[in-house]
């Protein structure tokens, strides 16, 4: 198991950007880990990218403080790398899970809790709905902000179990299964540890969106510890 000294003693300035797939791959990956790195870049934190599950050992996992799943998905971890990830996170790790984060691991119930709810479906093709934001800095204007994605349906409403900072809106569109309260980010204190998660990310286009982008280093910045608000 990762000790909570070595997490506080690992260098604080190193992330790894994981986005190994075992089932849909996403074409969207390059250019998301590209924008990850430049995020991670301006915060002044070094990134590793990898899509080799070996990284997750204790030994290894001691050099970050956050990893970042993009776009991952199907089951990506053995056992004794899941039980690597488990202790990272209550060293104090931190989690970032970005869209399809949801659709991996759905055998391995701790991840499913770490990340807050699964994937259950979403509508076909990409449609435009507004995004509701908790909090103030992250849409150009106020706090809504219209997009276009892959909008995701869950298996759950995770609300009651993290702090819910973006819904969307399924009257603007078809095909949601949630109702009146869609959750699509969230973030949450996890077993010592930190994680965060949005459900949007399908698009190529949404990594060059500057709304987006603030979404997303917003998240960093909370899972590495350098911001207390998700």
């Amino acid at each position: 198991m990762v000790s909570a000294a070595a997490i506080a003693a690992a260098p604080p300035s190193r992330v790894l950007i994981f986005s190994k797939t075992a089932g849909f791959r996403h074409d969207s990956i390059p250019v998301a880990v590209t924008a990850l790195r430049e995020i991670a870049r301006r915060q002044s934190l070094d990134a590793d990218t990898s899509e080799d599950a070996s990284v997750f050992a204790p030994d290894r996992l001691q050099r970050y403080r956050a990893v970042i799943f993009v776009n991952t998905t199907g089951d990506i971890l053995d056992p004794e790398q899941q039980r690597a990830l488990e202790g990272f996170i209550r060293a104090g790790g931190g989690f970032m899970g970005v869209h399809a984060a949801a659709d991996t691991e759905y055998d391995w119930p701790w991840y499913g809790e770490l990340v807050g709810a699964w994937f259950l479906g979403h509508p076909p093709g990409l449609q435009t709905t507004r995004v509701r934001f908790g909090h103030d800095g992250i849409a150009a204007r106020g706090r809504e902000w219209r997009v276009t994605d892959e909008i995701y349906n869950y298996r759950r409403n995770p609300r009651g179990s993290v702090e819910v900072i973006a819904t969307v809106d399924e009257h603007d569109y078809t095909g949601g299964t949630m109702g009146d309260d869609h959750p699509i980010a969230w973030c949450h204190g996890f077993e010592g540890g930190r994680a965060w998660y949005t459900g949007l990310g399908h698009d190529m286009a949404m990594y060059s969106n500057a709304t987006f982008l603030r979404h997303l280093r917003r998240g960093l910045r909370y899972v590495t510890g350098r911001a207390d608000a998700c």
